[in-house]
């Protein structure tokens, strides 16, 4: 088959001159109904709704319904349960050592690697993503800045959003400002330094709006009394971050590489506050199997590269490095299961065999791996999702005729109910011999702690 330009364009390798920059940009418990271009009444978004607009977007775009899972899913291209990743605590949220991450094969294909904001993937020294792949890191701790539990996921001690004291290869440094503003300056400053050295991936993943919420006054009060408080906080920390985008956007075009750099927006997980507002008729919100859980944002955009427009293909974070990783020209190891989206990238109508997509909500008790099985568990298999809930047994939907999940059509289907659940008995036996992290004991004091008290004494 011929290749078309858009392929040569987008791909590397292909004759076609240099990959592009890429900037993969991932905000926290945002969920599909926390943007304008999504139909929310309320919030201000136009910078993320340019990306929208401008861009590719996957409308069937799915996550873990939790943070740590996600982020292992797209560093390793795989389900996180497949890298003993369980949890957000309690040593259950440290990635795995053995697989190739996406920074390690994007820096082994000659680009430059930073990350800016949360990591969330083990705190521990060997765990720290300078030492998987990420030539610059300016971090904080655990999942929320200032968090901490017992164990290793944990937070510089009585940090804040604001003037937070921020990891920088492995030095803390005392910033100034509010946290969002802080990642998105110290990344762009790192990318006008790298952008005439050479192709670089920036990962931007604000820990906003995630609790705390810790909210910038003048943006929170722009929708006081519009929607209920702790939603007002939440709105006005999007804004914030769709501030910031905006910068990131302004600062590609007075570089003159817009054209040359793909920016990728996605979220985590189902929206954590916004549905007390806005649900955008999904059933379901972060830490649910259901599509309120795990659908996200995933807007694509390349100037002049990229067609603008819906992809309705079923597409997941497993599928980010498949894809990122074809177009930098980077090697894709056997580990990943993800497919690459260039195909629904060059065309919108490009084919997509049905498979199957496993969500499991993890965070079982220690030691009751075995008991929850069917504890808040979904798999999506083409217009169907079967869900457990853990209460009732499994349920099924038809998302063609209702995609709000409000009508269980298990009882019509049992032929359907059957076929899927044999795929997730299959999954859940191989999954099983991964979870390395399940026994795992933390160290007696947090290492974020621990290295800032040695530098700056308690």
């Amino acid at each position: 088959m011929k290749t078309s330009v858009l392929a040569l364009a987008l791909l590397a390798g292909a004759g076609a001159g240099e990959p592009p920059h890429v900037i993969l940009i991932m905000t926290d418990d945002q969920g599909w109904p926390d943007l304008g271009c999504h139909g929310n009444p309320v919030i201000r978004t136009p910078n993320l709704d340019r990306l929208h607009a401008e861009g590719a977007r996957f409308v069937d775009f799915h996550v873990s319904p939790t943070c740590a899972p996600t982020r292992a899913s797209i560093m390793t291209g795989r389900h996180e349960f497949k890298s003993g990743v369980t949890h957000t605590i309690a040593e259950r949220e440290r990635l795995s050592l053995k697989p190739t991450l996406l920074p390690q094969a994007l820096k082994a294909a000659g680009y430059a690697t930073g990350i800016f904001g949360k990591w969330h993937l083990g705190d521990e020294d060997a765990y720290q993503p300078g030492r998987r792949g990420f030539d610059e890191v300016f971090i904080h701790g655990a999942g929320g800045i200032g968090q901490t539990y017992a164990g290793s996921c944990g937070d510089a001690p009585g940090n804040s959003y604001f003037n937070p004291a921020v990891r920088h290869n492995g030095i803390f440094e005392k910033t100034s400002g509010y946290c969002t503003d802080v990642f998105f300056g110290r990344a762009l400053a790192w990318m006008e330094e790298r952008k005439d050295k050479g192709r670089f991936f920036a990962y931007i993943t604000p820990n906003a709006p995630h609790d705390p919420l810790d909210c910038p006054p003048e943006y929170e009060k722009r929708y006081a009394g519009k929607v209920p408080p702790a939603v007002a906080k939440v709105y006005g920390m999007i804004e914030n971050i769709d501030d910031n985008v905006g910068r990131l956007l302004a600062k590609l075009d007075a570089w003159g590489i817009a054209k040359d750099t793909l920016v990728v927006f996605m979220t985590d997980n189902g929206t954590a506050n916004g549905h007390k507002f806005y649900s955008g008729g999904l059933r379901g919100h972060k830490n649910t199997p259901y599509r309120g859980g795990t659908k996200a944002p995933s807007f694509w955009r390349r100037p002049g590269t990229i067609l603008p427009g819906d992809r309705p293909q079923i597409a997941a974070h497993i599928d980010l490095f498949s894809t990122l990783a074809e177009i930098a020209g980077a090697k894709v190891p056997e580990t990943v299961e993800g497919r690459s989206l260039v195909p629904a990238l060059q065309d919108p109508a490009a084919a997509w065999p049905d498979r199957f997509l496993f969500t499991h909500l993890g965070r079982w008790p220690k030691g009751k791996v075995t008991d929850a099985k069917f504890s808040g568990c979904a798999v999506r298999y083409g217009r169907w999702n079967l869900v457990s809930a853990g209460k009732a047994g499994w349920e099924l939907f038809d998302l063609r005729e209702d995609p709000g999940e409000t009508k269980d059509v298990a009882a019509a289907h049992p032929d359907v109910v059957a076929q899927i659940k044999e795929a997730y008995d299959a999954w859940w036996t191989s999954i099983l011999p991964c979870l390395e992290n399940e026994d795992a004991v933390g160290p007696a004091v947090n290492p974020f702690k621990e290295a800032y008290w040695k530098q700056f004494g308690k």
